[in-house]
């Protein structure tokens, strides 16, 4: 009725400043990351040292005691999020560690955790603050993934060997996808490469090498033909999605 108050736009009201907030801070956070990496600072220099050299990693998880799987799914959470720290050791020394299965499960929980924060970031601060992020020939390659919907494509790229998946996380952060579809289909996606890492880890603190031999064969087979067709895999969605890309008005 007219002169009374409007009161409907209350709430749009407080979850626009929400938003403005959240966005301030993931964008001071990121700048934050993205100074620690361009300057070199001591303590990204810790992080990739951890992520690098497997001894200290593994001395730094054993000073943790009973803590150590909490510790453990943290920096598997933590290399996803900030993608120029290199992960592929972490796999490995969970089987190390804590067994084959223990390992593929913390190693699941830690990037599946890393993966739905990185999506979550994409989506918070949108396509212009990830396309800066991103390198431009990352952004050649795989911009396509922008304008993926379904859960065959997310998990067909988390499978392939070879891809950067801490930055696609990112991108299909900015696509239309579910997050409920990219949770599940990233997750499965990822694991039969984190198990073949903690099982080469479980194998080589047992002294099982004839088991660890026979697995990398056998991974070997399997993986380096998909490493050396990941282009033209990804090559293949590139032009399927192309002529969605062209209907849109």
């Amino acid at each position: 009725m007219a002169g009374q108050p409007v009161v409907e736009g209350a709430g749009g009201w407080t979850s626009g400043i929400a938003r403005r907030v959240g966005l301030g801070l993931s964008a001071i956070l990121l700048a934050y990351g993205v100074w620690l990496v361009a300057t070199d600072a001591p303590p990204y220099q810790f992080l990739v040292r951890l992520f690098v050299d497997g001894h200290y990693l593994k001395r730094f998880l054993r000073e943790w005691g009973a803590m150590a799987p909490m510790a453990f799914i943290a920096l598997q959470a933590l290399q996803v999020i900030i993608s120029p720290i290199p992960g592929d050791a972490t796999g490995f020394l969970g089987g190390y560690l804590f067994g084959e299965w223990l390992g593929l499960f913390y190693s699941t929980i830690g990037l599946t955790l890393g993966s739905l924060i990185a999506f979550a970031l994409g989506r918070l601060l949108g396509v212009h603050y990830v396309r800066r992020a991103v390198s431009a020939d990352h952004w050649d390659r795989l911009s396509f993934i922008v304008e993926a919907e379904g859960a065959i494509i997310c998990f067909v790229i988390y499978l392939i060997p070879g891809l950067p998946k801490d930055i696609i996380c990112y991108l299909f952060g900015i696509s239309p996808m579910p997050f409920w579809v990219f949770a599940v289909m990233s997750t499965l996606g990822r694991i039969p490469g984190t198990w073949i890492l903690s099982a080469q880890g479980a194998h080589t603190a047992s002294g099982d090498y004839f088991g660890l031999i026979l697995l990398t064969a056998l991974i070997l087979a399997v993986a380096v033909p998909l490493y050396f067709q990941r282009t033209r895999i990804v090559g293949w969605f590139r032009h399927r999605s192309a002529p969605s890309r062209r209907q849109r008005p």
